[in-house]
């Protein structure tokens, strides 16, 4: 029986590389996606073109084009990215059942029996590769990585981009990882590599060789026993999770970027995520507002509720703290975010006939919208920014065009 148990797919530059798909001018040259064309803003993705001359997600756009002189900005469309992802996790699943769909550039499946083995996992890998070559295009590439778990597998997809294809094998570890830096191996950021550095782990493979005992100590919890495991090839379940936070953030366009535009975009905000939050049936207990200005300066404010899922509750409570934002400053970014939320396994309805009126209302809003399309129903106070804050797309969440566009 085989060990490659897993086969893990990571689309290279995904937004940039679904661009020059979609933009046969883009092709070959270096491009930026950035959220709005304004000069204050960030690149949110960047081709491998632009990444050898030093540009990188978050790069500001005045240092890429100082970086890269000849970068070609192009505006995100997320909805065209959802598509791709959806057509991309059609035809892997034509090749082997989709196991765990990571992110919106990421997917795993799960090999079986006679699949394990190296000849036939490379076969499915190579299979994988040529359909997304035929059926979604030469420009969307992608590394592979075949290993005995899920981590393994993300981990192979480092060593060779783009377009790579990559097998760790059982009788390879822990030696096959040591060429990789301690920031390859997913899991490991910026904070979690300080502490490694701080007890003395400067490289893969001194972490390789730290028993499990010590790496529980340096995660402080029983992920760094799972740790020890991964690394040594061993099939362990990710540790579960639950969400904690729901929200949404908006770099402002420049007609936003004045207290009555930075009011509406934030009342969309809100708005959209507390849609999400009724479409997933959690409930908050807490709401953060963020802005930051021009001169980087920052107001905070944070909200506190019982139980609170309804859109009226959170507009009411952000009309009471808005004007203590300050009107002199010029706005730049918006954000908000629902915290503290309650799975509705823990949570009870409202008890109160007022707040079972304002959940009737926004869940009728919901249905409305479902029915009729997106901003077919919406509070006034959003009429200003219908028009503003466009659907975003974090690397871990795919999200729903219909509930956010």
């Amino acid at each position: 029986m085989g060990s490659l148990r897993y086969l893990f797919a990571d689309m290279n530059a995904f937004f940039a590389s679904v661009e020059q798909q979609l933009q046969p001018e883009l092709r070959g040259k270096p491009v930026g996606v950035v959220p709005v064309m304004a000069g204050t803003t960030c690149c949110i993705a960047c081709s491998y073109e632009a990444r050898k001359f030093g540009v990188r997600t978050g790069t500001a756009v005045h240092e890429a084009m100082r970086l890269c002189p000849g970068i070609q900005l192009t505006v995100a469309r997320p909805s065209e990215y959802v598509k791709v992802h959806n057509r991309i996790i059609e035809v892997l699943e034509s090749c082997a059942p989709v196991h765990t769909v990571c992110s919106i550039d990421e997917a795993a499946c799960r090999l079986i029996g006679t699949e394990c083995e190296r000849d036939n996992a490379m076969t499915i890998a190579k299979r994988f590769k040529q359909r997304m070559r035929d059926q979604i295009g030469l420009y969307v590439r992608c590394s592979v990585g075949l290993a005995p778990n899920h981590f393994l597998a993300k981990v192979a997809t480092e060593i060779e981009k783009p377009n790579g294809l990559v097998a760790i094998e059982q009788h390879q570890l822990p030696d096959a990882l040591y060429g990789l830096e301690l920031g390859d191996l997913p899991g490991i950021g910026r904070r979690m590599e300080v502490r490694l550095r701080a007890k003395g782990v400067n490289t893969v493979e001194q972490l390789c060789n730290l028993t499990m005992e010590q790496m529980a100590g340096i995660w402080q919890s029983v992920v760094g026993r799972i740790w020890w495991h991964w690394l040594r090839g061993y099939d362990l379940p990710e540790p579960k999770t639950q969400r904690c936070t729901v929200g949404h953030s908006h770099v402002l366009a420049p007609k936003y970027r004045n207290p009555d535009g930075a009011r509406a975009v934030m009342v969309r905000l809100i708005h959209k995520a507390a849609r999400r939050l009724r479409n997933m049936d959690y409930w908050a207990q807490e709401m953060w507002l963020n802005v930051k200005m021009e001169d980087r300066t920052r107001w905070v404010r944070r909200a506190g509720f019982h139980l609170c899922q309804d859109t009226q509750t959170f507009l009411e409570e952000f009309a009471k703290l808005w004007p203590t934002c300050p009107a002199h400053h010029m706005p730049k970014h918006v954000s908000m975010t629902l915290t503290k939320l309650v799975p509705p396994t823990s949570a009870s309805p409202p008890l109160f006939e007022a707040d079972q009126t304002r959940l009737r209302l926004a869940q009728t809003m919901d249905r409305i919208e479902r029915r009729f399309g997106n901003q077919s129903v919406y509070f006034g106070s959003m009429a200003e920014a219908l028009d503003s804050a466009p659907m975003r797309i974090s690397f871990a969440r795919i999200p729903d065009v219909e509930l956010e566009e």
